[in-house]
């Protein structure tokens, strides 16, 4: 098994191409755990929406970083590096395999590459700044533009209508006169860590993210939103700026119907499929890409992940 230092081993690709699944049989093949890297599915209460893995999933491997706060709560970089960080210790310490899996790009690479979060106090000034700015109409687009001015890679990477991620960059740039995209990152050299890519063609992914928002629906996504909406949590904002919660709670104040807000919910699916494509390009040379239609995809990577292991050696002796 590889030293500290080559691990964890990662899935990635967009929503709904099966990362949770293919980890889970990698760690039932390997010996291994999975560390969650979905930003949404930190928080408790939100199942069904951010697709947590199932019971059968849970209990074929153990998970690590699920449900840790309420949705109220914020939830970043800087908090989930040092989870996974200490994750991945204890988990090498028991002589198995962390394998991350998640579609947040911006906290699989972090990790992989080691690094460390911009120590940028919060300015409350310079929030409440932006923030009134994005307040105003067209705002959220306004700010958005501004960071793509000094930082392009980074509002690549950032919905316009995820304020809060946008002001956090601009504050960044503001403190510290330098892109956030480029900050703590040491540039590994590729295949320093086998990163195993899903995808498939886009036609057949928004299929599959149209069936999955149908089973959601099926499976009590609108019970769901109904239980946070009532808990106070108002849907569309932090945690819950999240394709479906934000379309299901539009409906329940009467401003969709609900086959607008299924609909919305897919169209908003595809377009953040698209957005994880930007962290996770087709061209880039760290990550192994497999084809997730394909039936020998398992058998594929666990090929890859037996003959790292092998290549490097044992994590214990």
């Amino acid at each position: 098994m590889p030293t500290d230092s080559r691990l964890p081993i990662a899935v990635v690709g967009p929503t709904a191409v099966g990362k949770t699944q293919l980890a889970v049989e990698l760690c039932q093949r390997l010996g291994g755990e999975v560390i969650n890297a979905d930003s949404r599915q930190v928080y408790r209460d939100m199942d069904i929406g951010t697709a947590k893995p199932t019971a059968e999933e849970l209990a074929q491997a153990p998970h690590h970083l699920l449900d840790l706060l309420e949705p109220s709560e914020n939830f970043g970089l800087g908090a989930f590096l040092p989870l996974a960080q200490q994750a991945t210790s204890e988990i090498i310490s028991r002589g198995k395999i962390p394998i991350v899996a998640g579609g947040t790009g911006q906290y699989v690479w972090a990790l992989l590459e080691g690094q460390s979060v911009p120590a940028v106090p919060p300015d409350p000034e310079f929030r409440a700044a932006m923030e009134s700015e994005a307040s105003k109409e067209g705002g959220p687009q306004a700010l958005h533009d501004r960071l793509r001015e000094v930082d392009p890679a980074r509002a690549d990477v950032l919905d316009p209508r995820n304020v809060r991620r946008v002001v956090r960059a601009l504050e960044i740039y503001h403190a510290t006169g330098q892109r956030p995209s480029e900050l703590g990152s040491q540039a590994p050299e590729a295949g320093a860590n086998l990163v195993i890519g899903l995808t498939m063609e886009r036609e057949a992914l928004y299929q599959r993210i149209d069936d999955r928002v149908d089973a959601m629906m099926d499976a009590g996504f609108l019970a769901e939103v109904e239980r946070l909406a009532e808990a106070g949590y108002p849907m569309g904002e932090g945690a819950l700026d999240s394709p479906g919660y934000r379309e299901l709670g539009q409906h329940l104040l009467g401003e969709l119907s609900l086959d607008e807000a299924v609909s919305r919910t897919k169209t908003q699916t595809h377009r953040l499929a698209r957005r994880q494509y930007t962290w996770f390009k087709p061209s880039d040379p760290r990550i192994t890409w497999l084809d997730a239609t394909d039936p020998g995809t398992l058998e594929q990577a666990g090929g890859l992940v037996s003959a790292y292991l092998s290549d490097t050696g044992p994590v214990v002796q």
